[in-house]
């Protein structure tokens, strides 16, 4: 039997459709800030904002899910999303901008729960690796989708919000003609606190944090870097796509290298890539190659580091690990660009990629400290 079923095509479809919405606002909400004439470090506490309800959604989506089930949880998340984001043409200052796109990382958060358990539930042991290389595939496609597609329409905030949000309310339709089946009732509470805080997948863990403070600076600074640049908003669009174009291209090749030498080594490999690249984005004549090792390097880090923490527990504890994993990645993503803009407002937009590389650097003393004791493990087929 497929472990492609109807409800899981059409679930991938709709994340694929609000994909798109998700990468474009991400990409022109600290455009449009900064046209708006707000200091560098107002935009990226707005940044910080969409991540910090990324953090409230996470922990909220256990209990929504467990009530509602995961069908209405994901028409409620869609629903929300769509009104934060219509509400945008009415924000007049920088307290509104902040409290809509909390609560457009509230919905996304849910969204992206929702699926990755969804597809957890309803794949086997043999089936669960397809389903979330599809679900990260969807993901980046989407987002590169989104990228493109401001270079080819106009990008003024009262033209990018009809399609938008449109996209948001067709992205519920899917699951109205194949609804998922509802969560056992008599499911354990998943317990997120004690997955965090176990010895033996602390490097997972701390790879998600690094992760999320590198891929959160990317998603909310590296716009409003390329436009203090010179650059117009459709070419910040093509620079975007890219970065993430780069991490699309790395995941089968990075995962297929985790199975064959295991997660420790190419967790390592990867965290030298994103120093590499950092240092030579501060040189703009390799801008290119500098953003395509960047991105493949950055973008491939999450789903390795969140290998090695699934391989330390138990199939039963899966469940838990994934929200804890997500969260970890979300406390990266709400400490790496507010951090970063005060430093970039202060100091020079360079120290976007300085504080990229410093944290990096970090976490690879981490992989590098005591290897003869930490286990190298090799995925099973």
């Amino acid at each position: 039997m497929s472990a492609y079923s109807r409800p899981v095509l059409l679930l991938l479809a709709g994340l694929l459709l609000l994909t798109i919405s998700i990468a474009g606002l991400n990409t022109l909400v600290p455009l449009w800030l900064s046209h708006a004439s707000l200091p560098t470090w107002q935009v990226g506490l707005v940044s910080s904002s969409y991540f910090t309800g990324n953090l409230a959604g996470t922990l909220l989506a256990g209990v929504l899910i467990k009530r509602f089930g995961f069908t209405h949880s994901y028409h409620m998340a869609c629903l929300l999303f769509a009104l934060a984001t219509a509400a945008l043409v009415l924000a007049d200052g920088f307290p509104s901008w902040l409290l809509l796109r909390f609560l457009a990382g509230v919905a996304c958060a849910l969204i992206w729960v929702v699926v990755e358990s969804a597809l957890m539930r309803s794949g086997t042991v043999h089936t669960r690796g397809q389903l979330l290389a599809a679900y990260m595939m969807i993901y980046y496609l989407g987002t590169v989708v989104g990228q493109l597609l401001l270079s080819g329409v106009a990008t003024a905030l009262t033209a990018v919000l009809p399609w938008a949000v449109s996209l948001m309310v067709s992205a519920m339709l899917p699951l109205w003609f194949a609804p998922l089946a509802p969560p056992s009732a008599s499911a354990p509470r998943v317990a997120l606190w004690p997955m965090l805080l176990r010895r033996n997948a602390r490097l997972g863990v701390n790879g998600c944090i690094i992760s999320g403070i590198v891929l959160g600076s990317l998603y909310g600074l590296m716009p409003l870097y390329l436009s203090h640049l010179g650059l117009s908003d459709g070419h910040v669009g093509y620079w975007m796509a890219l970065l993430v174009s780069a991490g699309i291209l790395g995941q089968w090749p990075v995962g297929r290298l985790a199975d064959r030498y295991g997660r420790l080594m190419v967790l390592r490999v990867l965290v030298f890539m994103v120093i590499l690249g950092s240092l030579a984005m501060l040189s703009h004549a390799a801008m290119a190659p500098a953003l395509f090792v960047l991105g493949c390097s950055g973008f491939t880090l999450y789903p390795v580091a969140m290998s090695w923490a699934c391989e330390k527990v138990s199939p039963d504890e899966l469940v838990a690990m994934n929200p804890a994993l997500l969260l970890s990645y979300t406390l990266g993503s709400l400490f790496g660009p507010s951090m970063t803009a005060m430093l970039m407002q202060r100091y020079s937009d360079h120290l976007l990629f300085v504080m990229i590389a410093a944290v990096a650097l970090v976490y690879l003393v981490m992989l590098l400290r005591k290897s003869d004791r930490h286990h190298t493990p090799v995925a099973t087929a």
